[in-house]
């Protein structure tokens, strides 16, 4: 395993199964997420950004209203998950707490990660409090979810939040070692796949199903994940919850269970999205000055602004356009167009004045910018 892959990135997203959280469904496991606690506070000593995805809300649910099987029926389902909630949202602040850690609950459905304007709202939600030292603990909103429970898995969860921050990393943990060439527990062969390209078609084929009657998914759902993952150049590794110090020695590059390497780098692949598979619903017209901004590289501000054309929401995908109608570059807007326009040719340090709120100083952030002319 090449130790820079990990070893070298900032932000991490890890991902904690249901097997794992509630001990195979017998109850949660407060000495394994008082471990993880101490290893992700061990992670952010050094500097790194942690997200957490965990599972185990509606087996915690289960555990409490003495359920032994997981039901069928949806509204079941998202009541275990409203009393699962509760006590894992307890048990984890508490973990934290003891290392002088705060924590921040973030429910997620799908379709706030399909929704652009959504999209950037929970973004800008768990970037700013990484920026404040907190530890999102990320789960799906399962209380309200009706699909999703039926056919969605925290490893999908865990892929969508590793684009959604630009993580460098997913940490996909679980109560195997890692992905073998096939089931160990039926073919006495199979041997750890110790690296391999996320993507790889014969990973799929050598992933199983779910393997307990808690959790949702089973290996083939982490090797999506992974595939997913790579998309926006996350490198994922899975690997088994149990292992002694697993966070910190992934990090630091040592070769544990399976490591499923992403060819794209992530500020690339994020360019090429905008570059590629997004509407343009908008026009924003550039003065001189804004014009050279962009091209050094730097954001755009709405003091830049000499005309808004076009009705957009924010998150909505814009063209950048100089005075003589050449396009400059394209990205995803922080404000509305009805706002833009109140906003465009006014200073940052305007906006709150004039909205009665500020979103973000910058019309698009650099990060959400691509040069196109």
């Amino acid at each position: 395993m090449n130790p820079t892959r990990l070893a070298a990135s900032r932000r991490l997203v890890v991902k904690v199964g249901s097997a794992l959280v509630t001990n195979n469904g017998t109850g949660l496991d407060l000495s394994a997420i008082n471990e993880w606690a101490r290893q992700i506070a061990a992670l952010r000593a050094l500097r790194k950004e942690v997200v957490l995805v965990s599972s185990g809300a509606i087996a915690c649910g289960m555990q409490r209203l003495g359920w032994t099987k997981r039901p069928h029926a949806v509204h079941e389902l998202q009541a275990a998950a409203a009393v699962g909630q509760m006590g894992l949202a307890q048990v984890y602040e508490r973990a934290f707490a003891a290392h002088g850690l705060a924590t921040a609950q973030v429910l997620l459905t799908h379709d706030d990660l399909a929704d652009r304007k959504r999209y950037l709202n929970a973004r800008s939600t768990i970037i700013t409090l990484l920026q404040l030292g907190v530890v999102p603990i990320i789960n799906e909103n399962d209380t309200v979810v009706t699909d999703e429970i039926k056919f969605g898995d925290n490893d999908t969860l865990g892929a969508l939040v590793a684009n959604l921050v630009e993580a460098e990393a997913l940490i996909i943990l679980t109560d195997q070692p890692g992905l073998y060439t096939a089931d160990p527990r039926k073919d006495a062969t199979a041997t750890l796949i110790s690296e391999a390209i996320a993507g790889e078609t014969r990973l799929e084929t050598m992933a199983g199903g779910a393997g307990s009657s808690i959790g949702k998914g089973g290996m083939i759902t982490k090797v999506l994940a992974a595939k997913r993952a790579a998309r926006s150049g996350a490198h994922t590794a899975i690997a088994s919850g149990n292992e002694p110090d697993v966070m910190p020695r992934l990090a630091a590059g040592e070769s544990i269970g399976t490591l499923l390497i992403a060819q794209t780098q992530p500020l690339a692949a994020r360019k090429q999205w905008l570059a590629d598979h997004l509407q343009l619903t908008g026009k924003l017209v550039l003065d001189a000055g804004a014009v050279k901004a962009l091209r050094e590289g730097r954001s755009l501000l709405p003091v830049g602004i000499k005309n808004v054309i076009g009705e957009f929401e924010r998150g909505a995908a814009v063209a950048c356009v100089s005075i003589e109608g050449e396009e400059l570059a394209r990205g995803l807007v922080n404000y509305p167009a009805n706002e833009t326009r109140r906003i465009a040719g006014k200073p940052s340090s305007s906006i709150e004045t004039i909205l009665g709120y500020i979103d973000e100083p910058e019309l698009i952030h650099r990060d959400n910018l691509i040069l196109v002319g």
